[in-house]
């Protein structure tokens, strides 16, 4: 088996946010992580249209380490949006959730990553939430949930506040 299909079908494996399984097909090319320096104007367009494009699926079905409008989990819509600006990020949220820099939530900003621990067996991060807006109704944040598909949602939620691990800066 080439190599590459068996990372694909490990990371599948691997994919978290859910518990039903299928299978997904996944971005043609994708450039690897930029690593160079954003300016911040730069950087709050790259979030913008990161965040535009997260919306654009809004209302799609869950699946399982899905990334397509047929069928995505939170990690494969957070990767999916960053990858649509070139920005190649881990396919799980666990490993998301080692990247960029960690800030605080009252300063963090829409493009901004937030992740969760909503499962009370697993001690690991399992749900990752991309920020769209932090203005006067508190922090929402979209992201893909196993009943209602792609949502957004607020981190004032009682489930959601007390899942709430840290927030993450990716640009």
């Amino acid at each position: 088996m080439p190599k590459k299909l068996y990372i694909l079908l490990l990371s599948i494996l691997l994919a978290s946010c859910g518990s039903s399984k299928g299978s997904t097909s996944r971005p043609s090319k994708i450039k690897t992580e930029r690593n160079v320096s954003i300016s911040k104007s730069s950087n709050r367009g790259a979030s913008r249209s990161i965040v535009d494009f997260a919306k654009t699926f809004e209302g799609t079905r869950y699946k399982y380490g899905g990334t397509t409008n047929r069928g995505m989990d939170c990690s494969g819509l957070v990767y999916t949006a960053f990858a649509n600006e070139n920005i190649q990020l881990p396919r799980v949220s666990r490993d998301m959730a080692k990247r960029g820099k960690r800030v605080s939530i009252d300063k963090a900003n829409e493009g901004d990553l937030v992740f969760f621990k909503t499962s009370k067996s697993s001690k690991n991060i399992n749900h990752v939430g991309l920020i769209v807006d932090t203005g006067k109704n508190g922090i929402m944040f979209i992201h893909s949930t196993t009943s209602r598909g792609v949502i957004i949602s607020s981190l004032e939620e009682g489930y959601w506040k007390n899942a709430f691990v840290e927030a993450r800066t990716i640009l």
